[in-house]
């Protein structure tokens, strides 16, 4: 047999090597291709407002969410009760396919960390000067951590509404007092409008027991308003500090979300990884 000229050999190796990386790329392509899509997927962010005020207060953080790429559903709570909204929460989660980031403002807290429970889709957790509640606590004693005192209560309208349970009613803040509790840092002229349109919660939901708490299985991550004036800035630190929450402090009013909505965007965003 004739011995083949070494130039053709080398050429006949080639060929052979290309082939066997060939097939080789062919069969881990699918897993390559599988591992690419599951990492591109991104949470869907869920924001929950709290008391004395509406999903329009999430609009620059939304819209800087919305522009990183991200899908984002601003939650109506019905502030009712932490347990009656985080249901009402965990059955509107039903309808958002793959894994979501929940943010709660203020009581929003208290609802997503109900809302959460036994959900595994719900990757992430974050708290805006919110209400992070242990089991059978409730909003108004969560306030009395760390020493603290709000002075928001002494400050409240009561309104009826229908259906309403002996005692209770819709609570809003005293529009004169709305400024200074609520959105120290705001400009007055927007502050009145927020105090114009605030959304009333129930006043039982000030004290109504909150249930199994999410934050103790999902990751948590908590912003402190050292300026807070609704929830005492010393509470808010016993509440991130117990659920081992990942904590920043900025100099804010409760409205973090509004006076700082970088600060608060670039959270979410550390959050949804």
């Amino acid at each position: 047999m004739t011995p083949l000229p070494s130039h053709r050999l080398l050429r006949l190796i080639a060929a052979s090597m290309a082939a066997v990386a060939l097939g080789a790329l062919a069969l881990l392509g699918p897993a390559v291709s599988a591992r690419a899509s599951a990492k591109a997927v991104r949470p869907t962010i869920v924001l929950v407002h709290g008391a004395f005020a509406d999903s329009s207060g999430w609009n620059p953080v939304a819209g800087q969410l919305l522009a990183s790429g991200y899908k984002v559903v601003a939650f109506s709570n019905p502030l009712r009760g932490p347990q009656a909204d985080g249901e009402y929460l965990r059955q509107f989660l039903t309808t958002i396919d793959g894994p979501v980031v929940l943010v709660g403002h203020s009581y929003g807290g208290a609802v997503i960390s109900n809302g959460a429970t036994a959900n595994p889709n719900v990757k992430a957790l974050v708290y805006l000067a919110a209400y992070a509640p242990v089991e059978g606590e409730s909003v108004a004693a969560a306030n009395s951590l760390g020493g603290g005192h709000t002075e928001v209560t002494d400050h409240l309208i009561v309104r009826p509404y229908p259906g309403a349970a002996p005692g209770d009613g819709d609570a809003y803040i005293d529009p004169a007092y709305f400024h200074q509790l609520f959105a120290q840092d705001l400009p007055r002229s927007i502050a009145g409008i927020m105090a114009a349109t605030q959304r009333p919660g129930a006043l039982a939901a000030l004290v109504a027991p909150s249930g199994l708490p999410a934050w103790k299985t999902v990751p948590s991550w908590y912003l402190v308003a050292r300026q807070d004036r609704i929830i005492p800035p010393p509470a808010e630190r016993a509440m991130a500090k117990r659920a081992g929450a990942t904590t920043v402090e900025i100099d804010s009013s409760h409205v973090a979300m509004l006076s700082h909505p970088e600060v608060v965007t670039k959270l979410i965003l550390r959050a949804a990884g």
